[in-house]
C-alpha cells in the first residue's frame, strides 16, 4: 500500500525534489442527547491495537447545516490568509473523508457506519474493509463519484485541486477544513468536522475528552531523560525521496511534548521538510531517528536505513536507535494523539536508556 506524503509537502514539487534528494544523497439521538465520552472500556486503548476509541453514544445528525469551508486555491502561498465560502450539508448518510486524519475523526464521533470510502492513510482497523479512493494521497474523481457520497470532507492539501473542483462541480457538498500541525490546532478540526456532519455536541465532547487525556499525559512524567536529539526522517526509498523534518513538520510538536529536541529545529532549518544531505545529517548528530513504518520498509528496514549516506556516521545510526510509527498515525493530530505521545515517550526511553545515550532499536520491520 502506498504510504503518505507529508500532508504539508508542497504539491507539484515532489518530482524535482526527488531528483534533488537523490543527487544530494549520492554526492552528499437528537442534538441534546447525552454522549458518553469515556470510550468502550473507560481507558485509552494501546496504540498497538490500531483501533479507535469511539464515543459510546452519539447524537444523530441534525441537518441541514450551513458551514464555512476553505476555498481551495492552488496558487495561495503559505503566508496568505485562508478564504472561506459557505457550504450547505443536507445529508450525512454517505460520508467520504479524503484524508486518514479526517476519517479518524468521523469514526471516533461514532459515524463510521456512514463512511463509504477511505484514503490510503486511514489504516485503523475499523476502516479496513472500505474501498480506497486515493493513491499516494492523489484522489481520483471517478472513484469518488462512483461511491455516490452525500458529503465529502477534505483539507487544504487534499488534491489535486482540479479533482476537488470536479467533485464540487458535480453538486456534492465538499467541506474543506484547515490542517493541523500542532496539539492546539487539532481541536478546531474536531469541532469543524462535527459541525459539518450535524453533531456539534459530539465534537465538543471529543475535544473535552482529548484535552483531558492530554492533561493526563502531561501529568504522567513522560519527559525523557538526557534531553535526546531526535531526527524525523521522511523516507520514500522507491522514489528516491529522503527528507529531514524541521519546524512545522508535526514531529517537532510531538517531541516537544516529551522533552526531546528536534534535530531539524536545532539545526536552524526554516521549512517543515528539507532534502537530506550527508554533511547536514552528520553535523546534526541525532541520538535517535524517528520514521514512518512504510518509509522504513521502503529503504529495507533498519539495516537499509543505515546505508543512506550520513546515517551510519550519526550516534543513532551507530547504535541502530530507530523508532517507527504507522504512517496513518504519527502526524494525524487526531483523537489518538495522546496515545502517540505516550508511546513515543516509552519507545524513546527504551532506545536511549536512563543516560540518554542510544543503546539499540526495535529492529527491522
Amino acid at each position: 500500500m502506498p504510504h503518505a506524503v507529508p500532508r504539508n509537502f508542497p504539491r507539484g514539487v515532489l518530482g524535482p525534489l526527488a531528483i534533488a534528494c537523490a543527487l544530494a544523497l549520492t554526492a552528499c439521538t437528537g442534538p441534546d442527547a447525552p454522549v458518553d465520552a469515556s470510550g468502550d472500556d473507560g481507558g485509552i486503548p494501546d496504540l498497538s491495537e490500531n483501533r479507535l476509541q469511539i464515543l459510546d453514544e452519539v447524537a444523530a445528525p441534525e441537518l441541514p447545516v450551513t458551514v464555512e469551508s476553505v476555498v481551495l486555491d492552488p496558487y495561495r502561498s503559505s503566508s496568505d490568509p485562508l478564504e472561506y465560502e459557505e457550504v450547505e450539508v443536507t445529508d450525512a448518510e454517505r460520508v467520504l473523508p479524503l484524508t486518514g486524519s479526517l476519517a479518524e475523526i468521523v469514526f471516533t464521533l461514532g459515524l463510521g457506519d456512514n463512511v463509504v470510502g477511505r484514503d490510503v492513510a486511514a489504516t485503523f482497523d475499523e476502516a479496513a474493509d472500505l474501498p480506497v479512493i486515493s493513491e499516494g494521497h492523489e484522489v481520483s474523481a471517478e472513484t469518488v463519484l462512483a461511491l455516490q457520497p452525500t458529503v465529502v470532507l477534505a483539507d487544504t492539501q487534499t488534491g489535486p485541486p482540479e479533482v476537488i473542483e470536479q467533485i464540487q462541480n458535480s453538486g456534492i457538498p465538499v467541506v474543506i477544513v484547515e490542517e493541523a500541525w500542532s496539539i492546539d490546532e487539532m481541536y478546531p478540526r474536531f469541532e469543524r468536522v462535527a459541525q459539518a456532519l450535524g453533531v456539534p455536541a459530539s465534537g465538543t465532547l471529543l475535544v473535552e475528552r482529548t484535552q483531558e487525556q492530554m492533561a493526563e499525559v502531561r501529568e504522567s512524567s513522560l519527559e525523557t531523560s538526557g534531553d535526546p536529539l531526535v531526527a524525523f526522517l521522511y523516507l520514500r526509498g522507491t522514489a528516491g525521496v529522503y527528507l529531514l523534518g524541521g519546524p512545522g513538520s508535526g514531529a517537532d510538536a510531538l517531541l516537544e511534548e516529551i522533552g526531546a529536541r528536534d534535530a531539524g529545529v536545532e539545526m536552524g532549518l526554516t521549512t517543515p521538510f528539507t532534502p537530506i544531505t550527508t554533511e547536514a545529517l552528520i553535523e546534526a548528530r541525532p541520538d535517535v531517528l524517528l520514521v514512518m513504518t512504510k518509509g522504513l520498509e521502503s529503504v529495507g528496514g533498519v539495516s537499509g536505513l543505515a546505508e543512506i549516506p550520513g546515517v551510519a556516521q550519526t550516534p543513532a545510526g551507530q547504535n541502530q536507535a530507530v523508532i517507527d510509527f504507522e504512517d496513518g498515525v504519527l502526524l494525524n493530530f487526531g483523537p489518538r494523539t495522546p496515545q502517540v505521545i505516550t508511546t513515543m515517550a516509552e519507545e524513546l526511553a527504551a532506545v536511549t536508556g536512563e543516560s540518554g545515550d542510544a543503546s539499540g532499536s526495535e529492529g527491522d520491520e
